[in-house]
């Protein structure tokens, strides 16, 4: 393909999207705080961080990081199975192992590497996976990228993955892949009926924590403690870069599934080590949660404060249970102007439009941590009432009511 033509199709691409409501930009954000941040030079109270407990700026995970940097320096330089698997993996995944109640670990570059990485290498042709039809773009890529079967079942129905299990008796190996909390709904996984279909149908069962790793259970190891099925769920992903202030991913279950992952998994293989940095923070981050039970309380009790706000001046916030609060307003170009509004108010809040959710479902995805005071929850409540209200008495952009 010539430059021409290849800018002609990147030109025809774009437009498409911009027809659609549906371009995407990338924010210039600088000087972040747990609750605040700075947009084009602008302070913006921050409502869309996925930094759930507050920590990502702890003084001890910057202690961590600074010092694994100044004795290990700043890349790892190598793929682990090369030189890159510094102790500082062994000592992380033997926390992480002890942490969420499995015998061992293994720590992965992302949550997209580990879920893409793991489900294609576990399913093979000949079986089955069966995934939520509301589960993160990475495990959609893992089942696509695997040469297993695939079935959708309805989301956190668990009658209908009843139905589709009745279906797969024949399949070598049935993997169920589900998330225990939602990262666009914020509801959680009904994962004791779920348990209960994986053991009468014999399936293996992945749980995806990425969201609920930190801030659910009583020791916030996730949805499956909340749920009390933390042992009988065979391979747990969770990921540092949300509640536990880091970045990377891990996935636990047996020793011997992390023999198998070390040996069959092309993410792992062949992607270069985490920096020393980001390993020792992701340790003390461990650390935090057990030492600190105090924030996750606070972060759900405080989500639970502006879902109550949000619903009471109207809008719709779904079956948001956790953290995670939806406000959805349907068509992506009333999420646009409302994502607007609310920046010209000084909240900063990111639509969610098609292909990340369903079309009539475009959304401003809402987060709350344990840092956000009540002020600034208030503050946010009276920007969205106003923002809502600017929208109504604006004609010429002719919006609907959110």
């Amino acid at each position: 393909m010539t430059q021409k033509r290849l800018a002609e199709f990147f030109d025809a691409e774009l437009e498409m999207l911009a027809n659609k409501n549906l371009v995407r930009t990338l924010p210039c954000l600088s000087d972040q705080t747990a609750t605040t941040i700075t947009l084009n030079g602008r302070p913006c109270l921050l409502l869309c961080s996925n930094n759930y407990l507050g920590i990502a700026d702890h003084p001890r995970l910057r202690k961590a990081a600074a010092a694994a940097a100044i004795k290990y320096g700043c890349s790892a330089s190598a793929s682990r199975l090369v030189s890159g698997n510094m102790g500082l993996y062994n000592e992380l995944e033997s926390a992480l192992a002890e942490f969420v109640g499995k015998e061992d670990a293994v720590v992965f570059p992302s949550g997209y590497a580990a879920n893409t990485g793991v489900i294609q290498s576990i399913a093979q042709a000949g079986d089955v996976i069966l995934s939520d039809e509301l589960n993160h773009a990475s495990i959609v890529d893992g089942c696509r990228l695997s040469k297993a079967d695939r079935r959708v079942f309805r989301h956190n129905d668990s009658n209908d993955l009843d139905r589709n299990l009745k279906k797969c008796s024949l399949y070598r190996m049935r993997l169920i892949v589900v998330e225990g909390l939602y990262s666009l709904d914020g509801d959680i996984a009904p994962l004791a009926e779920i348990v209960e279909l994986a053991e009468r149908y014999d399936c293996t069962l992945m749980v995806d924590e990425a969201h609920a790793i930190g801030v659910l259970g009583e020791n916030g190891t996730g949805a499956c403690e909340l749920c009390k099925v933390a042992n009988h769920v065979d391979i747990v992903m969770g990921t540092f870069g949300k509640a536990l202030g880091s970045y990377g991913a891990f996935v636990a279950g047996s020793e011997q599934l992390k023999r198998f992952l070390v040996n069959k998994t092309r993410p792992l293989i062949y992607t270069t080590a985490l920096p020393p940095a980001v390993l020792a923070a992701s340790r003390a981050a461990i650390e935090i949660v057990r030492e600190e039970p105090w924030r996750r309380r606070e972060t759900l009790t405080k989500a639970a404060y502006l879902r109550q706000g949000l619903s009471e001046i109207g809008f719709d916030v779904g079956v948001s249970a956790a953290q995670i609060v939806p406000v959805i307003v349907g068509a992506a170009e009333q999420a646009l102007q409302l994502a607007q509004a609310l920046l010209d108010l000084g909240v900063f809040v990111q639509p969610i439009r098609p292909p990340t959710v369903p079309p009539g479902t475009s959304r401003l995805r809402v987060t709350v941590n344990a840092e956000h005071s009540y002020e600034q929850l208030n503050t946010a409540l009276d920007a969205f009432g106003n923002a809502r209200e600017r929208l109504r008495n604006n004609v010429q952009a002719g919006v609907e009511q959110p």
